[in-house]
């Protein structure tokens, strides 16, 4: 005991403080789930919702500061306090989200909020993780609460088949990623990035070593796999479509923002002498990935689908600001993922609140005429849609101008180019969700219940977000700016 007392300190541990604030409250939430009655456990949303709030805690005592913990393993520096107070940002409107409508849906288990706290758990791990071993750790803690999360409306078979497609190719994808990391260690002799980095600074050839090459090319597919960047987006439509709406907020979102997470982390940290060589692939990449989600996109009639295509455009977007490799393009990258959250889980919300049981109403032309039938929602739908085409005055314009100026800056006037004709392609199909909402008859009778307090509450917080970091961006701009600085 007292040797253990010798190797781990209390600075350990307040490196990691929020991941073990969610962990207490979730390891909470299933012993209440024990004691609690079926109908009480509803209230295990409440207790996770505290725990989102009060994980915050113990981030401010690290801003401004950088320091490591359980032997250099994990990091607490701007880059990942950043990214953890965006996480609990996105399990806190997801669990908000989830309030009623998983009474609605029948999920409202003590269990679906725990695998939310220890997803998010997971999420903050990739982005603290100064070694290889506990990057790839967070992603199998969220990636597996993922799973689970898809197919927990275990009743609905379209939930079940996009649980298991959803599984078979994250293993896919874990393995290319572990099976990259390996040879990593293989050609370095470590898991530690920064040990990394050292190793390819002082031995020059490594950098052009077969080897090295081939575990950079599986670390970059297995990436693509978690960001879901084209041809590695099979399973985003269907596990979008067949995930519960809440999921898929909390998928969107928080999923894609640790992939980046990590896949800066990684690649910035330890590898920057490959840039030559990943440089051009990620490129190619960004272009293929904002082309084929936004062509496909065009013909979706399924709004989940729709923004399920959507959320594999902007990750080409979001690409973009990483091929310029300037520190515009990566403090533009944190600022578009924090305003792609806010925008993609107020449009997932008001999908949520447009539904009932049986009858989820994700159907485009199940939105015609509720402008009128429903004006307040409707114009803040109105403007999480705006905010995904890049119109101004909302946070996805800003976000598009400023990884979009650093590929400017960069050299990149062919990508931006082709980002910028995606964009307008873009603007088509969110504008056609309005044009069905003010313009076009209604079809047939949509009945809906508008019950959800929370989901209205995490509607008006979205929208307000939107439009302060549309029209007031400078100063988080600056904010995302010290956080990649250690870069």
């Amino acid at each position: 005991m007292e040797l253990f007392r010798a190797i781990i300190t209390k600075g350990d541990f307040r490196t990691i403080g929020p991941e073990i604030v969610l962990v207490v409250f979730g390891l909470l939430i299933l012993l209440l789930g024990v004691f609690l009655g079926l109908r009480q456990r509803k209230y295990s949303g409440y207790v996770a919702l505290v725990g989102t709030v009060l994980a915050f805690v113990p981030l401010f005592p690290l801003i401004g500061s950088r320091s490591e913990g359980f032997f250099g393993m994990v990091v607490a520096d701007p880059f990942a306090i950043f990214f953890k107070a965006l996480f609990l940002l996105v399990a806190f409107f997801t669990v908000l989200i989830s309030l009623d409508y998983t009474e609605r849906e029948g999920v409202a288990f003590g269990e679906y909020y725990v695998l939310v706290l220890f997803a998010s758990v997971g999420m903050m791990l990739m982005a603290a993780g100064a070694n290889l071993i506990v990057i790839f750790l967070g992603l199998e803690i969220m990636s597996i609460s993922i799973y689970v999360l898809v197919g927990i409306t275990r009743d609905d078979p379209r939930s079940v088949e996009a649980a298991f497609k959803y599984f078979l190719l994250g293993a896919f994808a874990s393995a290319f990623l572990l099976y990259g990391m390996a040879l990593t260690y293989a050609s370095t002799g470590s898991l530690r990035l920064a040990t990394i980095r050292e190793v390819l600074s002082e031995q020059v050839f490594l950098t052009s070593a077969p080897i090295m090459i081939l575990g950079l090319s599986l670390l970059v597919i297995g990436f693509a796999f978690k960001i879901a960047l084209v041809p590695f987006h099979m399973w985003t439509p269907d596990a979008y479509e067949g995930a519960p709406t809440s999921i898929t907020a909390f998928m969107a979102t928080g999923v894609k923002a640790a992939a980046f997470a990590a896949l800066l982390r990684v690649f910035l940290s330890a590898l920057p002498q490959l840039e030559r060589h990943w440089t051009e692939v990620m490129w190619g990449l960004a272009v293929l990935t904002m082309s084929v989600g936004n062509l496909i996109a065009l013909k979706q009639d399924n709004i989940k689908r729709m923004l399920a295509y959507s959320s594999i455009a902007h990750a080409g977007y979001i690409l973009v600001g990483f091929v310029a490799g300037n520190e515009l393009g990566r403090a533009g990258i944190l600022f578009y993922l924090f305003a792609y959250a806010l925008m993609n889980i107020g449009a997932f919300t008001v999908v949520i609140l447009l539904g009932r049981k049986g009858e989820e109403n994700t159907l485009i032309s199940d939105y015609a005429g509720i402008g009128f039938r429903f004006p307040l929602l409707s114009a803040a739908m109105s403007i999480f849609l705006f905010s995904l085409a890049g119109v101004p005055p909302t946070a996805g314009f800003m976000a598009k101008v400023y990884v979009f100026s650093a590929a400017v800056k960069a050299g990149y006037y062919w990508l931006v180019v082709i980002a910028v004709l995606n964009s307008a392609v873009a603007a088509y199909y969110y504008l056609r969700v309005m044009v069905y909402m003010y313009f076009r008859e209604p079809e047939r009778e949509v009945r809906v219940d508008l019950f959800s307090l929370a989901g209205v509450i995490a509607v008006i917080l979205a929208v307000w977000g939107v439009l302060q970091l549309g029209i007031f961006p400078s100063d988080f701009l600056a904010l995302a700016q010290r956080s990649v600085q250690i870069f």
